[in-house]
């Protein structure tokens, strides 16, 4: 009877060891995907050779894939950058709340995919959104700011730029861009209002950077300055609750894709990056212009911005 009991106690052990063997050497991926504002992680897992049975073989490698993609999603993770300077995993260290937040955030990814592999194999994908209500990343790390800022003024003293098509670029069915307006136009909370010659043309829905070539690094949290280091558009001029759910900027590698920013966007050009390739950096004249069109259309409060890296 004894000995009974050690060799079910060893069989235990080595069926624990096993389980740990796959965990650790099991092929996946993980990888954040900014086209799309998510964090995948595929996990694999082998059941031990002590399964009494086929069932409890296929379980104890769903369990173990579960528990390798929950491992790789956390490190992809701790690996996003928030703004160009602080990475998730920064924030953990420094906040036990976010910390705790996090955690729960990989233990609560979502399954979206399963399925058995052959040699007795297993494979979970498991998936957690960058933005939301509830639920996202955004929602772990990003923090209300205690006071909302306006849009700065525009600099006075550099005229704004003239936008080019944006058809120049590439982007589909532009519609034809509208005549200038002879009087201002300021919306809520309007960035051109304190420049008196400044003129909107309007009708711009959304705000496009050109970053192709410039090596940009996605963020959750962008700042774009212009080329005297002011910062024209942050997380703390916008409301907070958009930023949660729907992110400041999208990213894409294909202009074409870039349907946030609307049918009629205006496009410019980064002249360089800042902090660490987080920021693009526009000159003041194309700074000038995005602000005074915001104060037409409001396409910066509405976050209607997309980088093109």
């Amino acid at each position: 009877m004894k000995r009974m009991k050690n060799f079910r106690h060893i069989a235990g052990i080595m069926s624990m060891m096993a389980l740990l063997l796959v965990m650790l050497t099991a092929s996946a991926f993980a990888a954040a995907n900014w086209d799309n504002a998510v964090v995948t992680a595929e996990g694999t897992g082998v059941a031990p050779a002590t399964a009494y049975n086929s069932v409890q073989a296929r379980i104890m490698a769903r369990r173990a894939a579960i528990v390798d993609a929950y491992r790789q999603l956390a490190e992809q993770i701790k690996g996003v950058n928030v703004d160009a300077d602080t990475t998730v995993e920064n924030m953990m260290v420094t906040s036990d709340v976010i910390h705790t937040h996090v955690s729960a955030l990989v233990q609560g990814a979502r399954i979206i995919d399963e399925k058995t592999l052959g040699d007795g194999a297993y494979s979970v994908t498991v998936q957690v959104p960058m933005f939301g209500v509830s639920n996202s990343l955004a929602a772990a790390v990003i923090e209300r700011p205690q006071v909302k800022e306006s849009f700065p003024p525009v600099v006075s003293k550099v005229e704004p730029s003239v936008p080019r098509p944006a058809t120049e670029y590439g982007f589909p069915s532009l519609p034809s861009t509208t005549a200038p307006s002879t009087q201002p136009i300021y919306g809520p909370g309007s960035s051109a209002s304190s420049a008196p010659a400044g003129r909107a043309i309007g009708g711009y829905t959304g705000l496009i950077v050109d970053c192709r070539g410039l090596g940009l690094k996605p963020v959750m949290s962008p700042v774009i300055k212009n080329a005297e280091g002011t910062p024209i558009y942050g997380y703390k001029n916008l409301d907070y609750d958009k930023v949660i759910t729907n992110g400041m900027a999208g990213y894409t590698t294909d202009i074409s894709r870039a349907a946030r920013a609307g049918s009629n966007p205006l496009v410019v050009r980064a002249v360089s990056l800042d902090n660490h390739n987080g920021n693009p950096v526009l000159s003041v004249a194309d700074a000038n212009r995005v602000l005074i069109e915001n104060g037409a259309t409001g396409f910066l409060d509405s976050a209607r911005v997309v980088f093109l890296r």
